[in-house]
């Protein structure tokens, strides 16, 4: 297929040559086949025109995918329903929390904890083999944000202010090791530098390459409830606001929908959807 000489403009107002090998593959990544992935980009290509928004395309190819496969739309939809999280950050804390819970630590999430000079409240404590980390967490509502060199710099004192009063306390029987940065956007080259020069580790959507946010949660299927087809905009604020933040927590808590009053038969979809969306990496 020769792709369309067409212009589409990208979250950030920069214009783009479309590329048919881009949305093909984010397709693909849904776990879509290809007959349906090749299915949608014809039906999608001549409504393309120059000046049409990426966000318009993921809408037409969302539609699509959903009347396809409702899980394979969840999935697809990952990015932006981390975003839905918002507007606090305490919701993607919990979920990098969960994700450092499958990776063998043991976490906190919202924790204060003294420095040498100050208190300072920390988004995630994790513990393994002996070691603290701190993580805190950078959540945007803004896909156009980034996290430059400022971010880093500023998370590194802090660590270092904590590290000094926790490593000299003879009553803490860890050792505090080192900080980490986790944000659900990007950062920028300067901050990877830094980040890599005190070896902060940094987390970002795609960063490390192969080790991103998106892999991670792919990998143990932490997907949060933000992504579920079956689920309305406000239904998803009333169990994020109960502190429902993952779909794990729904596959077998239908008892905790009765109590937010869900009707039955609305319950019974959105189970349904959820086990099939946590369970879908072994389809």
């Amino acid at each position: 297929m020769n792709e369309p000489l067409i212009f589409i403009r990208k979250s950030s107002g920069e214009l783009e040559h479309f590329s048919f090998h881009k949305l093909k593959k984010s397709l693909q990544k849904s776990g879509a086949s290809s007959k349906d992935v090749n299915l949608i980009i014809k039906t999608i290509t001549p409504q393309l025109y120059d000046g049409i928004t990426t966000k318009e395309i993921y809408k037409k190819a969302f539609r699509l995918l959903k009347k396809s496969n409702r899980i394979y739309a969840s999935k697809y939809s990952l990015k932006r329903a981390i975003f839905d999280l918002g507007p606090t950050g305490y919701p993607f804390e919990r979920l990098v929390g969960a994700i450092l819970k499958q990776k063998g630590y043991k976490t906190q999430v919202s924790v204060q904890l003294q420095g040498e000079c100050v208190t300072h409240e920390i988004d995630v404590l994790a513990e393994k083999e002996g070691n603290t980390f701190t993580i805190e967490c950078k959540f945007h509502s803004n896909i156009k944000t980034v996290s430059n060199v400022k971010i880093p710099l500023y998370i590194n004192s802090r660590f270092l202010d904590v590290q000094k009063k926790w490593n000299t306390n003879p009553n803490k029987a860890t050792f505090l090791k080192q900080g980490w940065l986790v944000t659900n956007t990007r950062f920028t080259e300067d901050a990877i530098n830094y980040g890599k020069c005190v070896e902060l580790i940094l987390l970002s959507w795609n960063y490390p390459k192969g080790n991103g946010i998106s892999k991670n949660i792919d990998a143990f299927g932490l997907y949060p409830i933000t992504t579920l087809t079956t689920l309305t905009k406000k239904e998803k604020k009333r169990l994020i606001e109960s502190d429902i933040i993952l779909t794990q927590e729904l596959a077998f808590a239908s008892h905790k929908l009765k109590q937010l009053k869900f009707p039955a038969t609305k319950i019974e979809k959105i189970i349904s959807e959820a086990k099939k969306l946590c369970n879908s990496n072994s389809f």
